[in-house]
């Protein structure tokens, strides 16, 4: 049995734009249903939302059949949870709050088997196929995506540092956080914002790395795209679970007195 090829990686290096959907609903079911409407990527969030490794594990499996990649976002940078999923199958994993070059090393030995790393060795997880994938440790680094994300000022000062790390395949910009760490909290439209995410997006291009991000604003998101993200995910599904039923809830039912207050 082959090792699965990761074709979010091969996209991105071969400079793809990847289009993506963030999932923070943690089960199966909504995974599924929108694994076949079109999006490149799904990001499986375990950091805000209940996610956990059981769940992701059945998101991994409702997915499996479709033509789309799957990545997931650990709660934290730490060896044993992304230990945890690489067992499970993930491929492609996406670290929250990496803020200097020596995190960024740190969650690259966490994907890596001794003697470059310390993942823990296992021969029978769903990664292997229980087994059925020969020599998968010496095979798995070829396969596998870590993107590592920056959301603080101080992260974004250590750009160059962090996609100088080997092992590091793409550097993601949390615009929220980014918002709240400029004193914006909730506000990742505002202009020193937007203007510290455009500065991000050039010297990651300019250092040669994929650059991605996720915005819910369509129009922004295309001109991150314009930018140039590689890897950019346009909507939340939460997001889009809320908004739709209440469009369709306004179009029946008049807005209730605590809406118009």
């Amino acid at each position: 049995m082959k090792l699965p090829e990761n074709r979010f990686k091969r996209a991105l290096r071969e400079g793809r734009q990847q289009i993506g959907l963030w999932c923070s609903l943690p089960g199966s079911y909504a995974a599924e249903a929108v694994a076949g409407s079109g999006y490149d990527w799904l990001l499986f969030d375990t950091e805000h939302s209940p996610g956990d490794p059981l769940t992701v594990l059945a998101q991994l499996q409702a997915v499996a059949p479709y033509d789309v990649s799957a990545i997931v976002r650990p709660a934290s940078n730490d060896a044993v949870l992304i230990k945890r999923f690489l067992d499970l199958g993930a491929q492609s994993l996406l670290i929250p709050y990496v803020q200097n070059a020596a995190e960024a090393r740190a969650a690259v030995a966490a994907i890596q088997y001794p003697p470059d790393g310390i993942r823990g060795v296992s021969g029978l997880t769903r990664a292997t196929r229980f087994g059925r994938i020969a020599d998968y440790g010496k095979l798995a680094a070829d396969e596998l995506c870590l993107l590592v994300q920056v959301e603080t000022r101080e992260a974004l000062e250590q750009i160059e540092a962090i996609a100088a790390v080997e092992g590091v395949d793409g550097i993601f910009i949390g615009p929220a956080d980014l918002a709240a760490s400029f004193g914006h909290v909730g506000n990742a439209g505002h202009p020193e914002v937007v203007a510290a995410i455009k500065d991000a997006i050039r010297r990651i291009r300019a250092v040669g790395k994929p650059a991605g991000i996720l915005t819910p604003d369509t129009a922004f998101a295309k001109r991150c795209i314009e930018m140039g993200t590689l890897f950019t995910a346009v909507a939340i599904d939460a997001g889009i679970l809320a908004r739709g039923t209440e469009a369709v809830a306004r179009e029946f039912k008049p807005p209730r007195r605590e809406d118009r207050e």
